[in-house]
């Protein structure tokens, strides 16, 4: 697998990371987490795909972000306050070098995320991923039966991979997450993926809705998707009836303004699962810094690139990253700007409503659509004078 030409220039050196630090106190917006898009393939072809990776199979390869740019983005976040990261994809356990990337992060002490399918989750990988900080691994599978997954994911045996994978982090002592995209064709599963987490030792499933990006767009133009009044239907019915039936944490990914109040404050309930958009950078398999992996298709979200730009200097003066802080969530339009969650939600999914409608300040598809049906509660809005 071919990996990015680093040039000699990203080399940090050590005066270079201890004038950062010497400048630490000055970063109002603080740096936790980098998402990091490790690969530009991934071995699935899931149809509703929001990153659409290229398909990678036998001896075929795709490039991947090189160790050393990664070390070299690391050394130069911890000073901006890095305190997690996130691998993702394509497919992130795909990485040539995929366990040098877990030593790293672990002798950094750094809180590590990973999303997976699974497949390549080996029992060495989960004890790797387990002796990280605070680590929280997802694993998509996408229905209660191998017809359903592979129907969505697009190979065969992938979903008996993927509990295998999940088999693995278990015994390795972590509590993985499953997660399910909610489609017309497998709508019907979702209580029984909800077992199948209980009966696999999962901690956590969330049901996510199928956003209109890429793959996930072509689907929501061909009506492929649930309707708005059957997300929220599903919604209320995963709040009030699928989440009190078990232990486990189920999330479902509709905005905070369909959330409970009960829900969202209480012990058992999922808080504000919001992807902390202030607090986050994107980097692409090409090393690429980018709002986030929403870069591979809108090029005008793409920053820079780490091995000719200082981190530094991209986190504290590039313009778009200084609209967002100084505009959210007061410059949120539509039904968001009316919307008495905004302070919390920060409009849902910047990425997404960006993709649409080329604004950083468009309402998410979701609240809008909802709102046109009559859908979105009255209690979420500010009083009528």
């Amino acid at each position: 697998m071919r990996a990015w030409y680093v040039p000699p220039e990203t080399d940090v050196s050590a005066g270079m990371v201890k004038d950062m630090a010497e400048k630490k106190e000055d970063h109002k917006f603080p740096l936790n987490t980098i998402y990091f898009y490790l690969t530009e393939g991934c071995n699935l072809r899931c149809r509703h795909c929001w990153i659409a990776p290229k398909y990678q199979k036998g001896s075929n390869s795709y490039p991947s972000l090189s160790l050393e740019l990664f070390r070299s983005i690391i050394a130069q976040a911890k000073p901006l306050w890095l305190s997690g990261v996130k691998l993702t994809g394509g497919a992130p356990l795909l990485h040539p070098q995929i366990r040098e990337i877990l030593e790293e992060i672990r002798a950094n002490d750094l809180r590590l995320t990973v999303e997976t399918n699974g497949l390549l989750c080996t029992e060495d990988l989960a004890r790797q991923m387990a002796a990280c900080k605070r680590p929280f691994v997802s694993v998509s599978i996408d229905g209660s039966r191998a017809e359903t997954h592979e129907w969505v994911r697009g190979v065969e045996g992938s979903f008996e991979a993927a509990k295998e994978g999940i088999r693995n982090l278990v015994k390795a002592g972590l509590k993985p997450q499953l997660i399910m995209t909610i489609m017309p064709r497998n709508r019907n599963q979702m209580k029984a993926v909800l077992h199948l987490a209980e009966s696999l030792g999962c901690g956590s499933v969330k049901f996510n809705i199928l956003q209109p990006i890429a793959r996930g767009e072509k689907m929501h133009n061909a009506e492929q998707v649930l309707s708005i009044e059957e997300l929220v239907e599903i919604g209320e019915w995963a709040e009030n009836v699928l989440s009190p039936s078990t232990s486990l944490r189920v999330y479902y990914s509709h905005p905070l303004a369909f959330h409970p109040l009960s829900r969202m404050f209480s012990n058992n309930g999922d808080g504000c699962m919001t992807c902390g958009i202030l607090g986050i950078l994107g980097v692409l398999p090409n090393g690429s810094y980018a709002l986030c992996g929403i870069g591979e298709t809108v090029p005008e979200l793409v920053f820079g690139h780490a091995a000719t730009d200082l981190l530094d200097d991209v986190w504290e003066n590039t313009p778009v990253l200084h609209q967002l802080r100084e505009g959210l969530p007061h410059r949120l339009e539509g039904i968001c700007g009316e919307c008495l969650m905004k302070s919390r939600c920060l409009g849902s999914c910047v990425a997404q409503n960006y993709y649409r409608s080329k604004s950083l300040w468009a309402p998410f598809w979701f609240c809008e659509e909802a709102n046109r049906r009559g859908l979105f509660a009255a209690t979420r809005r500010p009083p009528q004078s």
